[in-house]
């Protein structure tokens, strides 16, 4: 037998088996597909199954996830631990196969996937790590960062706009490590791309600045003309590769080339039809130990080159024994002692805290040398960059100088996120990305994916409420804190000053999920009582003597409201306590002993205060206390024009905390 074309056909037939006894998937892609991947992993994919986090390992990203089931075969097939079990419980609940790719679930899965084009993304801001760690430790006889970044996408992917967003940023940094197959099929669920796809996608991505080959797998699996076309994308450097390859969607099975195969089942006659076709003769879930012996041929050749790299190091920190210590602390993630770091909490003037977030990042540049990120065109606004000085030079990140750790985005929101996913995902990077608030919708889907995969990725979100001022509604973020606040595992923090945003920025590099810093346009006071308290979410800013009256919480600049608030009702013989809650997610994350210190059971009477929706607060109003919130949009003109318009002033403050007072006495 050719053990070639019986691994191809064991990839899709294991495949649809699964599909079928899970009676849910999409055999399309890897009855087509099978060959583009048998090629990577038997020919160029540079892995280990054994040591799954080598540095140097080749990525592969599926950014077309629905097509998992391949991508488990894969797995199954080349000794990654997924068992024939595994491959009958797919899409099942607890398996090691669900119905897409996810991340720190199943063993080599690089990145999770499903949202048609986050891959692509993702795989760029892999690339971009490669590139960077490349040309800060590489020397001469030394690549220690060496390695290449696959993905594999379909029409979907392609039709997504964050996909035009990331490959327009790799081509014009010049991403040569970065191989991209295109299954291009012609289908999708509604039937064929002719009523939503016409373009030239080669001469697309060529005026990208990529690479573009094409390769023809409709009439067969031509595994010569991939590695031909792998082996060109290899030579060209300086530019991104797209390997187009025309395929025939289920291939070899009755309903090839019809959208009926896209996301259905085969049925049993259909795959018996298609095994006959194939010429593969092993009942279900069983493959022949010649299969797996020539799959096992590419595992020892990853292994040796594991070994062969080990070595390698093993020489480089022996010939550069600080860049070696400096490269393994990056790729281990290693923080500095933040307590130790001179200056970190120092404030004197209001500043905005857009502001102090830019003095808190420039404080900690210095100390944490894997940080790198930057905005999508609005850094002027953001304050987003690490400032260079006589001391440091951080540079830009460009296809000219690839060790910059500033990166300019674009105005490419959505890419921006999914990329410093990738760098996150990739090691050796603590990345961190940055626009206007309002904008963070652009976002909002490779942050959702940021929380699924508990990726420790900052957001920068500046200017964010009404007090943007005359740009307006359209800039002025309403509904975005609760929108964040509700995606799980993600973090918000809106700091009212200079140490609480200190303060967020060490919760966000030291914690193990994402982090939204939401900062404001206009200055805000430094307060003598915050401080390293905010690290907790919520707390006691300002307090009076005995059980309070009533309790005055609020986040961000709001809390400059309460504190004015707050001394008029103590003229009137009304004793307020301040509770600044700069992080929702921290404030519960603490001891219900704690927290019932800073919100009192027993104090009824308390007025929440945010100039964003009111959803977020209901739980700690309680039923008779009060909201003041913008449930509705907001208006161009001044910024304090705004507030006084919406309410947000120290005298309604004050006639609320009153209502609520007299609520409680009924």
């Amino acid at each position: 037998m050719n053990p070639r074309k019986q691994t191809i056909n064991a990839l899709r037939i294991l495949s649809v088996e699964a599909i079928q006894q899970a009676n849910s998937g999409h055999p399309g892609l890897p009855l087509g597909c099978a060959p583009i991947v048998y090629t990577l992993y038997q020919h160029y994919l540079k892995f280990n199954p054994k040591n799954t986090a080598w540095d140097n390992r080749d990525r592969f990203v599926l950014s077309a996830g629905h097509g998992s089931a391949l991508y488990y075969s894969l797995l199954h097939l080349y000794g990654f631990g997924l068992t024939m079990e595994d491959l009958k419980g797919f899409r099942q609940l607890g398996t090691k196969t669900p119905g897409h790719p996810e991340y720190g679930h199943t063993a080599g899965i690089e990145t999770t996937t499903g949202p048609l084009g986050q891959g692509i993304a993702t795989a760029v801001g892999m690339a971009v790590a490669e590139a960077h760690l490349a040309a800060l430790f590489n020397k001469d006889g030394f690549p220690i960062v060496d390695h290449y970044t696959y993905a594999l996408c379909g029409d979907g992917c392609l039709e997504e706009g964050i996909s035009y967003e990331a490959c327009s940023f790799a081509g014009s940094h010049g991403l040569g490590k970065l191989i991209l197959f295109y299954d291009d099929n012609d289908i999708t669920i509604e039937g064929n791309t002719d009523c939503t796809f016409k373009e030239n996608v080669g001469a697309r991505f060529a005026a990208q600045n990529w690479q573009v080959q094409h390769v023809e797998l409709r009439y067969g699996d031509d595994v010569d003309a991939i590695k031909a076309a792998v082996e060109k994308a290899k030579a060209c450097t300086d530019k991104p590769s797209v390997i187009i390859c025309h395929t025939r969607i289920g291939y070899g099975s009755p309903l090839a080339g019809s959208e009926k195969v896209h996301g259905a089942p085969l049925g049993a006659e259909n795959i018996n039809l298609t095994k006959n076709t194939l010429g593969w003769e092993y009942p279900a879930f069983e493959c022949p130990d010649y299969v797996y012996e020539h799959c096992n041929q590419a595992v020892l050749n990853g292994q040796n080159a594991n070994r062969e790299w080990d070595r390698l190091f093993a020489d480089y920190a022996r010939e550069y024994p600080e860049l070696a210590k400096s490269y393994q602390s990056m790729m281990k993630g290693e923080l500095p002692d933040f307590d130790k770091i001179e200056g970190l909490y120092d404030f004197e003037k209001p500043m905005a805290t857009r502001q102090t977030s830019a003095k808190v990042l420039n404080t900690l540049a210095p100390y944490l040398p894997s940080l790198m990120g930057g905005s999508a065109d609005l850094a002027p606004s953001n304050l987003s960059n690490m400032k260079n000085t006589e001391k440091n030079v951080y540079g830009d990140f460009s296809a000219a100088n690839y060790a910059g750790r500033n990166m300019h985005f674009g105005i490419r929101e959505h890419a921006m996120a999914a990329i410093a996913n990738g760098m996150q995902l990739h090691g050796g990077i603590q990345a961190y990305c940055s626009t206007f608030f309002v904008f963070c919708d652009y976002c909002k889907h490779s942050m959702r994916l940021a929380s699924l995969m508990n990726l420790p990725v900052t957001y920068i979100l500046t200017h964010d409420s009404i007090g943007v001022g005359e740009d307006g509604p359209t800039h002025q973020p309403v509904e975005q804190l609760v929108m964040l606040r509700s995606i799980p595992n993600m973090k918000v923090y809106r700091p009212a000053d200079g140490k609480e945003t200190a303060c967020a920025w060490v919760s966000a590099l030291t914690g193990t999920s994402p982090t939204a810093i939401v900062l404001t346009r206009q200055a805000l006071p430094q307060y003598a009582n915050s401080g390293k308290n905010a690290l907790k979410g919520g707390y006691v800013l300002e307090d009076c003597d005995g059980t309070p009256d009533v309790l005055l919480v609020a986040s961000g600049s709001e809390v400059e409201i309460c504190v004015k608030a707050k001394a008029m009702l103590a003229e009137t013989g009304v004793k307020a306590r301040v509770v600044s809650m700069p992080c929702f997610e921290e404030f519960e994350k603490q001891s219900a002993e704690y927290k019932a210190s800073v919100l009192p059971a027993d104090v009824k009477a308390r007025v929440c205060v945010e100039a964003g929706s009111s959803y977020s607060w209901y739980k700690y109003a309680g039923s008779t206390g009060e909201i003041l919130a913008m449930d509705e949009f907001g208006a161009s003109g001044p910024a304090k024009a705004l507030f006084e318009k919406f309410g947000f002033t120290a005298q309604n403050v004050v006639d609320k905390a009153m209502l609520s007072i007299e609520k409680n006495k009924n």
